[in-house]
């Protein structure tokens, strides 16, 4: 009997196994928790980090298997039934008060903090002619303009109301919001933000995951098909690749590129940045990050890796990081699973922002585009922020008088 196979047989005599509607629940044998698997026609699909790993069925699977062969009744007329299960809601702790207060005062701490931020950003020395945009109503348009989510004509209420609120100098013209969107040279500005947006959950943040995702753009191009005989119109898309706390969710470090950038060659660059402000205890990573030089990166920076092999990695005893991973994969593979399974968090990250931003991309040149994506990742770890200030009961040096007010007054009612 498979590995897999014994250990499923002994959750299936030994744990609760749960049917709800057309899937099961199945406790988990060495951690806290439980899984969802369901029945397909390739077998059984589980939602543990082992069947995410190897798309095989695990051990959860052959759990469901043997628990349905029990509960099967062969009555004395030859006639076989299976017996019903009572239904189980899954539901997991959250807490409602502080999410909700988070919630509803969600808007205007944003305004609060993101006016905080701006305000710390040094005004560049500007030579002869016409007076620019303040730098600090500049970043603060722009972001605010992102986040409402609406287009710029329609953003001019948000902007005279952040105006009448004291938050910037002046209600600016809409055209100058995009000019700030466009402008490649704050771009260097916004990774700096997004840095220190961060920077305020070092405290609570340890356990890190990276991985890229793709935000279409409103620009589209076509290629000819050889293999089907015809032309092809594709969506052009940018890749956001991060370094996530797979605590908070907060955006610890972000690169843009296009799309055809190797995702293996922006770990290093992501660690050295994050780990600036962060104190890394670990990473976890996918498959497409597999390889020597990440290993000994990740761990050069004090961290222990978490990345599974391929099916063409052998053991290295030339090298001490690889050597240390590859028997943790192997033979200890429960405690391999429950760091890596962490890497989940990171796509619960990025269905976050698309679903509070959408994942396309307004601006249509490849500058304003990569700008628009970095305020994204701006206001979502602001949202984070606010957050971990009622959920975690953070605590963010550096506030304003106005802000700290409007915290805690939130806070009291």
């Amino acid at each position: 009997m498979d590995p897999r196979q014994q250990r499923g047989l002994e959750i299936a005599a030994t744990l609760n196994i749960q049917k709800s509607g057309n899937y099961w629940i199945v406790p988990s044998q060495t951690l806290v928790g439980r899984y969802v698997v369901r029945r397909s026609a390739d077998g059984f699909h589980c939602s543990c980090p082992d069947f995410e790993l190897r798309q095989t069925t695990c051990k959860h699977g052959f759990a469901v298997e043997f628990f349905l062969k029990r509960e099967t009744i062969i009555s004395p007329d030859g006639e076989t039934t299976v017996t019903e299960t009572r239904a189980v809601r899954v539901s997991y702790p959250q807490n409602w008060p502080a999410y909700n207060a988070a919630q509803t005062a969600e808007k205007e701490l944003f305004c609060h903090l993101l006016s905080d931020l701006c305000a710390a950003v040094p005004e560049p020395v500007h030579g002869k002619g016409r007076p620019p945009v303040p730098i600090a109503d500049a970043l603060f348009a722009a972001t605010y303009k992102v986040y409402s989510g609406v287009s710029a004509r329609r953003f001019m209420t948000d902007l005279r109301e952040a105006t009448v609120n004291g938050h910037i100098s002046r209600s600016w013209h809409f055209n100058s919001v995009l000019n700030v969107i466009e402008n490649p040279d704050v771009t260097e500005t916004l990774e700096q933000l997004i840095t220190t947006t961060a920077k305020p959950l070092s405290a609570v943040e340890t356990a890190f995951a990276i991985d890229s995702t793709g935000f279409g753009t409103q620009s589209f191009y076509r290629h000819f098909e050889a293999k089907y005989g015809k032309e092809k119109s594709t969506r052009s898309w940018l890749k956001l690749h991060a370094l996530v706390g797979t605590k908070t969710n907060v955006i610890a470090e972000a690169i843009v590129t296009n799309s055809n950038t190797n995702d293996y060659t922006q770990l290093r660059p992501l660690l050295e940045s994050g780990s600036r402000s962060f104190s890394i205890a670990e990473v976890s990573a996918d498959k497409a990050y597999m390889g020597k030089s990440n290993i000994d990166a990740i761990v050069s920076f004090g961290a222990e890796p978490y990345i599974p092999f391929k099916k063409n990695n052998s053991d290295d005893p030339t090298s001490p990081a690889w050597t240390k991973l590859w028997h943790l994969f192997n033979y200890r593979q429960d405690e391999f699973l429950s760091h890596y399974h962490q890497r989940s968090n990171v796509e619960s990250t990025f269905s976050m922002m698309k679903r509070v931003f959408t994942d396309t991309l307004r601006s249509k040149s490849y500058e304003a585009q990569v700008n628009e994506l970095l305020l994204m990742v701006i206001a979502h770890n602001i949202r984070v922020l606010i957050h971990a200030i009622f959920e975690l009961d953070l605590t963010v040096p550096g506030l304003s008088i106005c802000t700290q007010n409007a915290l805690a007054a939130h806070k009291v009612g």
